[in-house]
């Protein structure tokens, strides 16, 4: 089952540049029942692995632009090290962030949905109001969205593909739609590998299961990034968005059970001690 979750999004990674982080998290977590630091952590090395071999069919296929992922990488890199350090140091301080990493999960997904149901309006918009000038602003807000994304995607492992290829849109209008997919997949490599490694350091990788999805996986990147061109936007667009919106709820759903579990449990706790003899 684990190689053919990776095989159904991998393919889904190489047509669209979404799927690494919005989708095989949230199936480890509901399905799975996988922790959620773990599914981050594991999820991250899957999507680094996998876009190795997405980048490598896109690069061949000369669809990557260099410029867009070393602007983007500028800022994910750093923003990157500096929410794992965070991460590392609450978790040396007690902190759980187990709920925080659902409730983020939950809201990038959400966020991604509609990013995805947009993605034509958006570009269209991009295209009518013109390219953004100066030149030098558009270097600007690519730093700033790399840095957004190697935020998000430290924490959560979503943010890279379709929040990324949205937003390079609206900057980039006139650079053809496989071209931003390629370079938010070879930008994505980089961000995922060190956010994977930092949260296996961290202790959250099960490298039984990363081998399990990597199985299924890098045949499903590849046929996927040879068929990008070729996606029937169309239907894959509302069918993607679906079932992002759909993971998004029940992971809310999931948040918010284990947040009632944990008030129950506090308030029990009072209750359990006064019932002791002394």
């Amino acid at each position: 089952m684990h190689a053919v979750a990776g095989l159904l999004v991998g393919v889904l990674v190489g047509l669209t540049g979404v799927g690494g982080g919005s989708l095989m998290t949230p199936l480890l977590v509901l399905m799975f029942g996988v922790a959620p630091g773990t599914a981050v952590g594991t999820d991250l090395l899957f999507a680094a692995i996998t876009k190795i071999a997405g980048s490598a069919v896109h690069g061949k296929r000369d669809t990557v632009d260099w410029q867009i992922v070393r602007r983007l990488a500028t800022g994910s890199i750093p923003a990157a090290l500096l929410t794992l350090g965070a991460l590392a140091w609450f978790g040396k301080v007690g902190k759980n962030t187990e709920h925080v990493i659902l409730v983020s999960l939950a809201a990038l997904l959400a966020l991604t949905a509609v990013a995805v149901l947009l993605r034509k309006r958006l570009f269209k918009a991009a295209v009518d109001h013109g390219p953004m000038q100066p030149a030098g602003r558009i270097v600007v807000w690519t730093v700033v969205l790399g840095a957004c994304i190697g935020t998000a995607v430290s924490i959560s492992s979503v943010g890279a593909g379709a929040i990324g290829v949205t937003a390079l849109l609206m900057l980039y209008p006139r650079s053809p739609m496989v071209r931003l997919v390629g370079s938010d997949i070879a930008h994505a490599v980089p961000l995922a590998l060190i956010a994977g490694f930092g949260h296996w350091f961290l202790g959250d990788v099960n490298l039984v299961l990363l081998g399990n999805l990597l199985i299924g996986s890098i045949p499903g990147v590849i046929v996927g990034s040879y068929l990008s061109s070729r996606a029937p936007d169309r239907v894959l667009q509302p069918l993607l968005a679906c079932v992002l919106a759909v993971s998004s709820w029940q992971l809310f759903l999931k948040a918010r059970a284990e947040d009632k579990a944990d008030k129950v449990e506090v308030a029990a706790a009072p209750a359990s001690v006064a019932a002791q003899p002394h």
